[in-house]
């Protein structure tokens, strides 16, 4: 089992950036697939990015590519999210995620596992 627990929210101007960081228990971090994704008001839950157990694979959605670099270091049983060129339209609760080894689909949230708490991102305008 995988307890997560993400950090680094808060409230950012528009042009900003935050990196948010989700640091993971358990000795087999390194076997898990990661994701971060987030969750406006009043929408549903929707895919940032994803990262293979070892880092060798990326994804992102479209509105962040280019924005957005997710990353890991297993040694620190950490996955990050730098996030730069923030809009308002980038305010949500951003959760990171975990499936054992590979999930089919990366971008799917039903095929994650494992869930953190969310952390609040706020961009002003």
């Amino acid at each position: 089992q995988v307890q997560l627990v993400e950090s680094g929210g808060g409230l950012v101007q528009a042009g900003g950036s935050l990196r948010l960081s989700c640091a993971a228990s358990g000795r087999t971090f390194g076997s898990y697939a990661m994701g971060w994704f987030r969750q406006s008001p009043g929408k549903a839950r929707e895919f940032v990015a994803a990262i293979t157990w070892n880092g060798g694979n990326t994804y992102y959605a479209d509105s962040v590519k280019g924005r957005f670099t997710i990353s890991r270091d297993n040694a620190k049983n950490t996955v990050y999210l730098q996030m730069n060129s923030l809009t308002p339209e980038d305010t949500a609760v951003y959760y990171c995620a975990a499936h054992y080894v590979a999930p089919r689909n990366p971008r799917n949230q039903y095929d994650y596992d494992y869930w953190g708490q969310g952390t609040q991102v706020t961009v002003s305008s």
